[in-house]
């Protein structure tokens, strides 16, 4: 695996946790943003969204919906699945055993 591929299954893990930890399961790609920012991933908002684009249509772990010109992500029970270690996600990172 090559250095973006890393990167791209990091990034796709933090958004997942980052889900999973609302009430809602969902944020908007603003908030995501912020928190892909605060794991040292300063991206942009097109690359984020193509981010989730590939976690919706590849993978099935978050559902997508447009709220004006802002994208709402919400996880799905795949993407759960994977959180929480009960499945593999090809193309997300694996979480950490102490996650």
């Amino acid at each position: 695996m090559g250095y973006r591929e890393f990167i791209e299954e990091n990034v796709r893990l933090v958004i997942l946790k980052s889900l999973a930890t609302e009430v809602d399961y969902a944020l908007n790609e603003h908030i995501l943003l912020a928190a892909l920012e605060a794991f040292g991933h300063h991206k942009t908002r097109d690359y984020l969204r193509n981010q989730l684009r590939w976690l919706e249509n590849e993978v099935g772990a978050v559902s997508l919906k447009e709220a004006g010109s802002v994208l709402v992500a919400t996880i799905t029970s795949a993407g759960l699945d994977h959180v929480a270690r009960r499945t593999a996600l090809e193309g997300v990172q694996r979480p950490s055993p102490e996650s």
